[in-house]
């Protein structure tokens, strides 16, 4: 199963203060593990809202809305996208991280979803062309 792993966002983070060299440092070691178990897929850092845009939808129309965004616990600050067997090994290599702030701070982890989730609305074609995307964007 593929999860997404969160970071959310602290008023630190929001604030644009950066890592320290440390945090870094166990982040970077934490990675490497994720990736000699063959966990680790891709994970990033986000830069503050401040520097973000969100797109609203309605019908036809678009939005477009300059960050930074409120409820700063709400929003996430970096990513993690995982392979694992079930949510139980997820949650163990979440508890081994590193804490991802200064203070406290949260991680979420939420499934991905997989073509069989989607029942009969994810025709034979429709998996098709997914399988065509997917190998189009690895080569990339």
């Amino acid at each position: 199963m593929r999860v997404v792993v969160m970071v959310k966002a602290t008023e630190d983070s929001e604030a644009g203060i950066m890592p320290t060299t440390e945090l870094l440092a166990a982040m970077g070691k934490y990675n490497e593990e994720l990736v000699n178990a063959g966990i680790m897929m891709a994970g990033e850092g986000l830069h503050p809202s401040v520097k973000g845009k969100r797109i609203a939808f309605d019908g036809p129309g678009r939005t477009v809305i300059d960050g930074p965004f409120a409820e700063t616990r709400e929003l996430v600050a970096g990513f993690w996208l995982w392979e694992v067997k079930d949510m139980a090994e997820a949650i163990e290599w979440a508890k081994r991280c590193p804490n991802p702030m200064p203070g406290p701070s949260e991680l979420e982890i939420r499934p991905v979803f997989e073509a069989a989730d989607f029942g009969e609305a994810f025709t034979p074609e429709l998996v098709e062309q997914e399988e065509r995307l997917r190998e189009k964007a690895a080569k990339r």
